[in-house]
C-alpha cells in the first residue's frame, strides 16, 4: 500500500465550516485511490472555520503524478446539509512531492466536485483522459452556473439569476458583506439623519435649509465643496479630479454647433480663440449623449436634463477656467451661450445645469457602463470559459470578487422600475436606457486603456491633473505585474493562439460585452503575448483603479446637492438677465429627491469592513515561486505609490486620494 498525506484547508470566514461527512478521492496519471471518508481524532471539529486538518489516504500502488481530487460531503442525521468553504487541498506523496489543488469555493450540496492540480500543464490534460474529462466537466458545469442574460437590448449582457441567493455560492457576498450592505441600505437615511425628509415633496426655499440638512454628515472634501462650489476654478477642477474625469479633451477646433466668438470670451481683445487653441490651452466637454433624452417625471413634475457644451481655458496660473457654456446642442436664439461676464445667476444656473448633466453622464456611462457592466462581462466570461487551474483564472479571479452580486443588487435596487435612480434622477427610466445604448456605441478599446485614452484626449500635459498622473502610474505598475505573470506561462505568440480557453474568453467578451461591434476595436481573438498582456491589464485596471476613481468620491462631490443635482425641475433660461436666487432654488430638485440622492451617494461611497485593497490576495491561487515573487513586487510598488500620493496630498488644498492603492479595492465590490 502507498500512503498519501492529505491536508484540507477550511476558509477563515463566517459560517465557512461544515459538520457533514467529508470524502475524498485522489486521481493520478497511473491510477486512483478509493473514495475515503475523512474521519480522525478531531471528529466533527476537523472542518470548522479556519481549520487545517490532515489525513492519510492509501492506494494499492503509486498513483503517479496527481492531477485531480474529487471531494464530496454528506449530511448527518444530527446535522443537516450545510455549506462549506474549502480553500485548497494539499497532498504529499511518499516521494516527498507536494501537489496543491486550489478550491476557494463553497460546497453546498452532496455532489462530487472535481479540482485539478494547481501546476498541471495543459499538455497533461491533452495526454490523459482523466485530465481532459476534468477540464471539460468543470467548464460544462460552469456554463450551466454562469449563463448569459439580456437585461435590456443594446447594453452589455449580464449573468442570469433569479436573486442574490441563486448566484453560485462562490461569487456571493460573505456573511459580513451581506449584513453590512443590507444594514447600510436600510439605514442610509438614518445615518445621514434624513429620516422624515424623504417624504417631503416640497421645493427648497432658501440655501440655508440645504446647508442644515447637509451638515448632518460631511467629509473634509464635501465641506470644501460646499464652500467653493460657486467658484469657476473649482468648477473647472472637477473635470480633472472629480468623479467624472474622463470627459474633458483638448479642443483642436470649435464644434460647428458651438459658435463661440473671440469677442464673447476675450472682450478686451487681448487674445484669440484660434491662438489659444493652437497653443493647446482650450478644452471641451461635450454631453452629446444626453441630447433629446426623455426625462423623468418626479412628484408629478416634469424634470429637465440638458446636453451642454462647455469650453474651458488653461490659464497662466495653471488653472482650468470655464469660458463659455451652451446648454443645448443646437445653437438658437433661445439657447444663449453663457459667459462668466453674464449676471451672477445666469452664469451660476448654467453651471448648475452642466453639473446636473455631469451626474447623469457619470452615473450611466462613466460609472455603471464602463466599470460595473464591463467588469461583470469580464467576470462571467472568465467563470464560463476558463478552468480554475488556468493562469488567467488565477490572475483575474480576485478582481471579480462580489462583482456579480453587487451588479445584481444595482439592477434591483437602483435601475429597476422601483429603483432609486429610476425614481429620483432626471435620466431615470426610458432616458436611462437611451443613454446607456448611446454610450456603449461610443466605447472604444482605446478609451478603456488608460495611457491610450489620455493620449487620444490630448490631456498629457494639463497641469494638476492628478487622476491622470496617478492613473498612469497605476497602469504601469499593473502592466509590469501582468506582463511578468503572462510571460512566465506563455513563451511565444503561438502558445497564446493555440489556447482555446482564453480564445473563448475574449470571444464571449466581444459578443456579450460589446455586442459584436468591430468598430469598438475590442479584440475578437488573441494573436500575441503582448496583446494578451495589454487586455488583461485593462481588465484588472477597469475593475479596480478605474472603478475607485469614479466611485469613491461620489458623496464628497455630490453630498452638497447644489454642486451635483441629480435632477432639475425647471427648464434653463432662454435669455439672460432674468434669473435670480429664487429662480435657482425653484430649479433645484425637491427635498425628497435631494435626500434620496444624498443617501444613495453615501451608500455607494462607503467602504466595507471586508474591503480588499488592490494587490492583496488573501486566497492564494498561485503555487509556483515565480508568480508569487511577481505578486510581492507588485505589492511593493503599490506601497511605494501610496507613499508618493500621501506626500503630494499633504501640499494640496483638495487632496486627490481616490487612486491611492490603499483605497483602491481589488474589484467592483460596491
Amino acid at each position: 500500500m502507498v500512503s498519501y498525506k492529505v491536508t484540507l484547508f477550511t476558509g477563515n470566514r463566517v459560517a465557512a465550516g461544515t459538520f457533514n461527512h467529508v470524502f475524498i478521492k485522489l486521481v493520478g496519471t497511473e491510477g486512483e485511490s478509493e473514495r475515503k471518508w475523512l474521519v480522525g481524532f478531531k471528529g466533527a471539529s476537523a472542518f470548522i472555520r479556519g481549520a487545517e486538518s490532515s489525513f492519510t489516504v492509501c492506494a494499492p500502488t503509486s498513483l503517479g503524478k496527481l492531477v485531480l481530487v474529487e471531494v464530496d460531503k454528506k449530511s448527518l442525521l444530527l446535522f443537516p446539509e450545510d455549506s462549506w468553504f474549502l480553500t485548497k487541498v494539499e497532498v504529499k506523496s511518499p516521494d516527498g512531492d507536494t501537489f496543491t489543488f486550489p478550491v476557494h469555493r463553497w460546497i453546498s450540496d452532496s455532489s462530487v466536485h472535481r479540482f485539478r492540480e494547481a501546476t498541471a500543464l495543459r499538455i497533461i490534460d491533452d495526454q490523459h483522459h482523466l485530465g481532459r474529462y476534468s477540464r471539460e466537466q468543470e467548464l460544462k458545469e460552469r456554463e450551466e452556473d454562469y449563463r448569459w442574460h439580456v437585461y435590456a437590448e443594446g447594453i452589455p449582457h449580464c449573468i442570469k439569476a433569479d436573486g442574490p441567493t441563486s448566484l453560485p455560492c462562490e461569487v456571493q457576498f460573505s456573511f459580513t458583506k451581506t449584513t453590512e450592505f443590507l444594514f447600510t441600505a436600510s439605514s442610509g437615511l438614518s445615518e445621514l439623519k434624513l429620516k422624515g425628509l424623504d417624504g417631503c415633496k416640497k421645493g427648497w426655499t432658501n440655501i440655508d435649509d440645504i446647508d442644515r440638512v447637509f451638515c448632518c454628515k460631511q467629509t473634509d472634501i464635501a465641506d470644501y465643496v460646499q464652500e467653493h462650489w460657486k467658484e469657476d476654478s473649482f468648477f473647472g477642477m472637477q473635470f480633472l479630479n472629480g468623479v467624472n474625469p474622463i470627459l474633458i479633451r483638448r479642443c483642436t477646433e470649435l464644434p460647428r454647433n458651438f459658435p463661440v466668438t473671440d469677442c464673447m470670451v476675450f472682450p478686451c481683445g487681448q487674445m484669440s480663440l484660434a491662438e489659444e487653441i493652437k497653443k493647446g490651452n482650450i478644452f471641451l466637454c461635450d454631453y452629446k449623449h444626453l441630447d433629446g433624452v426623455k426625462t423623468n417625471t418626479i412628484n408629478g413634475k416634469k424634470q429637465y436634463l440638458m446636453a451642454p457644451l462647455v469650453l474651458l481655458q488653461k490659464t497662466e496660473d495653471k488653472k482650468l477656467m470655464p469660458i463659455a457654456i451652451q446648454l443645448k446642442q443646437a445653437p438658437a436664439e433661445d439657447n444663449p451661450i453663457f459667459l462668466p461676464t453674464d449676471p451672477e445667476y445666469d452664469w451660476l444656473l448654467a453651471k448648475i445645469f452642466v453639473r446636473s448633466a455631469d451626474f447623469s453622464e457619470h452615473q450611466l456611462n462613466t460609472h455603471l457602463l464602463r466599470t460595473h457592466l464591463l467588469a461583470e462581462v469580464f467576470a462571467v466570461s472568465l467563470l464560463r470559459n476558463v478552468p480554475m487551474v488556468h493562469p488567467l483564472y488565477k490572475l483575474l479571479i480576485p478582481h471579480t470578487r462580489y462583482t456579480l452580486q453587487i451588479n445584481f443588487l444595482a439592477r434591483n435596487l437602483l435601475i429597476s422600475e422601483k429603483g432609486s435612480f429610476t425614481q429620483f434622477a432626471a435620466s431615470g427610466g426610458e432616458g436611462m436606457m437611451t443613454i446607456l445604448r448611446r454610450s456603449l456605441s461610443a466605447v472604444t478599446y482605446t478609451s478603456l486603456c488608460f495611457p491610450d485614452d489620455v493620449a487620444e484626449r490630448g490631456v498629457q500635459d494639463v497641469p494638476n491633473y492628478y487622476y491622470r498622473d496617478d492613473g498612469l502610474r497605476l497602469w504601469e505598475i499593473t502592466y509590469r505585474f501582468v506582463k511578468g505573470v503572462i510571460e512566465f506561462y506563455y513563451k511565444n505568440d503561438e502558445e497564446v493562439q493555440q489556447d482555446s480557453e482564453i480564445q473563448k474568453w475574449i470571444s464571449d467578451i466581444f459578443k456579450h460585452g460589446f455586442l459584436s461591434q468591430a468598430c469598438t476595436g475590442i479584440p475578437q481573438s488573441f494573436t500575441s503575448v503582448a496583446q494578451l498582456v495589454k487586455f488583461v491589464t485593462m481588465v484588472i485596471f477597469t475593475g479596480s483603479a478605474q472603478h475607485a476613481a469614479v466611485n469613491s468620491g461620489q458623496y464628497d462631490y455630490g453630498g452638497w446637492m447644489p454642486n451635483t443635482p441629480i435632477s432639475l425641475k425647471r427648464p434653463p433660461p432662454t435669455k439672460k438677465g432674468v434669473a435670480n436666487e429664487d429662480t435657482m432654488l425653484e430649479t433645484l430638485p425637491d427635498v425628497n429627491v435631494t435626500v434620496q440622492g444624498m443617501a444613495t451617494l453615501w451608500l455607494l461611497s462607503k467602504q466595507s469592513s471586508d474591503f480588499v485593497p488592490l494587490g492583496e490576495y488573501p486566497e492564494q491561487h498561485f503555487s509556483e515561486d515565480t508568480p508569487c515573487e511577481f505578486i510581492k513586487n507588485f505589492q511593493a510598488e503599490l506601497e511605494e505609490q501610496s507613499r508618493r500620493i500621501k506626500a503630494r496630498n499633504e501640499n494640496l488644498e483638495v487632496p486627490y486620494k481616490y487612486l491611492n492603492p490603499e483605497e483602491v479595492e481589488n474589484s467592483v465590490a460596491i
